[in-house]
């Protein structure tokens, strides 16, 4: 065989490991159901889970807790999933930016004891183009975007 066919075979040996284990590391979306049920088989595998923050009736959030002067690498809250089940959510590190205006959070980590905790938190927030300010353009011409 010649050097550039063996040279060829390990960069493809190689192109296939790395392909393996980046696969390996892909998450799914889970429900808090699910993830403690991974959690008590022993996974330790991280998932997603996608939610709603736990507002009053006011539209206030309930149990967030992060006070940067005590501990700025802290920060709970409690989500609401998609199957209606409420669960504290851990995060060590800072509270993310707008984290009060999301609309629905994404969250990637797994269960560990009683309580969730997150390596990655998304914010899916309020769209900046709201159904008044687009009626509120000119009467008669439609909103150019």
């Amino acid at each position: 065989m010649k050097k550039s066919h063996i040279i060829g075979i390990i960069v493809i040996a190689l192109a296939i490991g790395i392909i393996m284990s980046t696969a390996g590391d892909a998450s799914t979306y889970v429900s808090f159901g699910e993830a403690k049920e991974l959690a008590a088989d022993g996974s330790t595998t991280k998932v997603h889970v996608v939610g709603r923050l736990k507002k009053d009736d006011k539209g206030h959030i309930v149990g967030m807790q992060y006070d940067p002067t005590i501990d700025p690498n802290y920060f709970a809250f409690t989500l609401v999933d998609t199957n209606r089940m409420e669960q504290r959510v851990v995060y060590y590190n800072p509270k993310p930016q707008d984290f009060e205006r999301s609309e629905q959070v994404v969250i990637t980590g797994n269960m560990q004891q009683d309580v969730f905790v997150a390596d990655k938190i998304l914010l899916k927030c309020p769209s900046k183009y709201t159904e008044k300010e687009v009626s509120a353009n000119t009467p008669g011409t439609a909103a150019k975007l």
